[in-house]
């Protein structure tokens, strides 16, 4: 993922209001059945720093996530690095209320870019893990 690719966006809409759609975002025992079971913990709340590893076909990715930005039930921002890789980005969750529920929409910002030689980075793979997280697992989750 390179500074010069636009921003990977997937969005996905929701039966359940935006407080059931908030905590499935940000409440750890919620987010590690959805999103990652590795993770220790997890606050919404500017500043708060949790970093965990996930292993793939022998290569490590000690993610690193810091809160950036939180206005609660509308917008989270998570700066996410890898301890063993350069790069940066940030990845944006917004929340919006709707007739049927509520929206969601996850936007990734590449601020440094991250290692071309290593397939979990290109561009494909992101869209691909995002649509999943967003666009399969969490739904399913939140049936």
């Amino acid at each position: 993922m390179k500074t010069s690719e636009p921003p990977i966006i997937v969005e996905q809409d929701f039966s359940v209001n935006a407080e059931r759609l908030w905590s499935a975002l940000t409440e750890p025992d919620e987010m590690r059945q959805w999103f990652f079971p590795q993770m220790p913990d997890f606050k919404a709340e500017e500043g708060f720093y949790t970093d965990f590893l996930i292993s793939n076909e022998g290569r490590n990715f000690t993610h690193e996530w810091t809160v950036v930005e939180v206005i609660p039930l509308e917008k989270i921002t998570v700066r996410w690095q890898f301890t063993e890789y350069p790069g940066d980005s940030h990845v944006t969750f917004y929340i919006a209320t709707t007739p049927v529920g509520s929206s969601l929409k996850l936007q990734t910002e590449v601020l440094e870019d991250f290692p071309d030689d290593v397939p979990e980075f290109k561009r494909e793979s992101g869209v691909g893990g995002w649509k999943y997280f967003i666009q399969e697992s969490l739904p399913a989750y939140l049936r």
